[in-house]
């Protein structure tokens, strides 16, 4: 099972972060191991190594089968359902990355730093476009982000296909879709609940 996380999807986020980044000509992505998986609402702990995680709350699309070069507009195929996940950033330890043109994982693939609901819903009890969902998160009963697929940079049939260029999908992948405007960072005592069309997916404590 493999961890596929899309970077800069929405371009009010890509904004917000005041990196320097600007929306990329083509997806984003890089990987999580499955130690990264934080399931069943349990507590997320801070980790010692940072002064500043991030919260990212994000689509995420269970592949339901194997396949690999995927056309675009066969890419519907290899999903039925959703989730909501949360991609914990240490983000000074990214952002130092960055300025010094170092990889990512320290501050993305570290354990439990994706959150994932437990539940996923079925896409056709949701109206069957995956480009027509809306989701939040709140940070101790207030709004923090608003989700709207229908603003992704890219949908996420294009993504699947360009995952799948480099990378084989099998069954049980998670793919994270890109997180909107509003990331900020969680301390200990916070709370967050995050809800899919309304349905509270994620419910749990920071320590």
């Amino acid at each position: 099972m493999k961890i596929i996380c899309i970077g800069r999807n929405y371009a009010d986020h890509v904004r917000e972060l005041r990196d320097g980044g600007t929306i990329p000509a083509e997806p984003l992505f890089f990987l999580k191991p499955d130690t990264a998986l934080l399931r069943n609402n349990d507590p997320f702990y801070l980790p010692a190594f940072s002064d500043e995680v991030h919260y990212e709350c994000e689509l995420v699309v269970r592949i339901n089968r194997v396949g690999r070069c995927i056309a675009e507009r066969f890419a519907r195929r290899y999903y039925d359902e959703v989730g909501l996940g949360i991609d914990f950033t240490a983000r000074d330890l990214q952002r130092r990355a960055i300025a010094e043109g170092l990889p990512w994982e320290a501050s993305k693939a570290f354990d439990h730093s994706a959150a994932l609901s437990p539940r996923f819903l079925p896409l056709a009890e949701l109206g069957g476009d995956v480009q027509r969902l809306r989701f939040e998160l709140a940070l101790n009963g207030q709004v923090r982000q608003r989700g709207d697929t229908a603003e992704m940079i890219f949908p996420i049939d294009r993504l699947i296909a360009h995952v799948s260029q480099y990378v084989t999908l099998r069954m049980g992948d998670l793919l994270y879709t890109g997180t909107p405007v509003g990331v900020g960072p969680v301390h200990a005592g916070d709370t967050l609940r995050a809800t899919l069309e309304g349905e509270t997916l994620l419910d749990f404590d920071i320590r």
